[in-house]
């Protein structure tokens, strides 16, 4: 069965995380789609490393961290509307 907790506790943080992400104008970082592409598979990649949470043994992947990077991805594009 799937456990839930890690899964909404990411997503809120990572979600909260990527509003408080602000674009500086001084700045020359730019983040496009393929970036975030980028960045999403390099947090499956580590979270399949990563492995589960102890006791959890629904899906090999921590899915708090993996659902993290997607609620910072989801923030930041939800803060640039």
């Amino acid at each position: 069965m799937l456990n839930l907790g890690p899964i909404i506790v990411g997503l809120i943080i990572g979600f909260i995380i990527g509003l408080t992400i602000k674009d500086n104008p001084n700045n020359n970082i730019i983040f496009t789609r393929s970036s975030f592409i980028v960045i999403l598979i390099v947090a499956i990649i580590i979270s399949w490393q990563l492995g589960a949470f102890p006791y959890y043994d629904d899906i090999p992947i921590a899915t708090g961290f993996i659902f993290g990077a997607v609620g910072i991805i989801a923030g930041k594009e939800i803060s640039k509307l």
